[in-house]
């Protein structure tokens, strides 16, 4: 879950690294309102894009699992992690 949650973190935030980059790179200082005012709605819906082809992408592509699954239990005193039969 920690995985998942952070995996769409970076995806949301990449295209603003990539647009402080490009600032830095311009010689423009990345710490002024002023560059990213006309930008963030344009990098907010980028990276909301992002993280919405991210999950569609694995919703289409993620291994599906077939048959029955057996939940975590308790078997001869020793735990058995839960698994599909």
């Amino acid at each position: 879950m920690t995985r998942a949650v952070v995996q769409g973190l970076v995806l949301f935030l990449l295209p603003f690294v990539l647009f402080g980059a490009y600032l830095v790179i311009r010689r423009r200082n990345p710490l002024l309102w002023s560059h990213w005012s006309s930008q963030s709605v344009w990098l907010t819906i980028a990276g909301l894009s992002f993280v919405v082809i991210s999950l569609i992408a694995t919703a289409l592509l993620d291994e599906r699992q077939t048959g029955t699954y057996v939940p975590t239990h308790i078997e001869n005193g020793r735990l058995v992690p839960g698994h599909f039969q």
